[in-house]
């Protein structure tokens, strides 16, 4: 069974649908570690409830990223991760991580990106006034949003909407998406895509 990570900064919500998944068998993978840069988030909590190892940190502890991403690197190495699966945590993933967990680290954002990465991502999507945004699975790399992507699926937002209701109907996605790619990376059947299409197979 394929040993994953989950990171998160907040309430767990995507955590939540990947542990059901789990549990309902649709993914073939063990959550076997929990990371927040939170100690008091919703995550932790919900993670200790349901029997994960939980390793929370405040960074100010630490004299930068490479200080703590060595501790989490540990950690993961502790705990057999093949997947790091990143549900809201809210910090750039560094080299200490990178390097050793190339192509093995995955992230989920709230647009069709290329457009509209980093913060407020459905915010961003209403200033430009856009029709169509939704929700992408990407690789992690060194840049902010910038990774092969996995998949992706549009949302519309209809006249009238609010942030908050587009914000729903993405999370509503993400929670149903997020469970499927993963599924599908660690049975070795996912593949990255470019602007020209397919660009690699998992």
């Amino acid at each position: 069974m394929t040993n994953i990570a989950v990171f998160a900064s907040g309430t767990g919500s995507n955590f939540d649908a990947l542990a059901e998944a789990i549990d309902r068998k649709e993914v073939e993978a063990v959550i076997s570690l929990v990371v927040s840069d939170k100690p008091s988030s919703k995550v932790v909590e919900k993670a200790k409830a349901r029997g994960i190892e939980v390793l929370s940190f405040q960074p100010k502890d630490f004299g930068g990223k490479a200080g703590y991403e060595q501790v989490i690197l540990g950690a993961c190495r502790e705990h057999d991760i093949e997947w790091i699966v990143l549900a809201g945590y809210m910090r750039l993933v560094g080299t200490t991580l990178l390097t050793p967990f190339e192509g093995r680290i995955i992230n989920i954002h709230p647009s069709l990106l290329p457009a509209f990465p980093g913060k407020n991502a459905v915010g961003q999507a209403f200033k430009a006034g856009v029709r169509v945004t939704g929700v992408t699975v990407h690789l992690v790399d060194e840049g902010m949003d910038t990774g092969p992507i996995l998949d992706q699926r549009a949302i519309r937002i209809e006249q009238g909407d609010t942030e908050e209701d587009v914000q729903r109907r993405i999370q509503q996605v993400e929670h149903v998406l997020y469970p499927e790619v993963v599924g599908r990376l660690v049975k070795g059947e996912a593949e990255t895509h470019d602007k020209t299409g397919i660009t690699e197979r998992f």
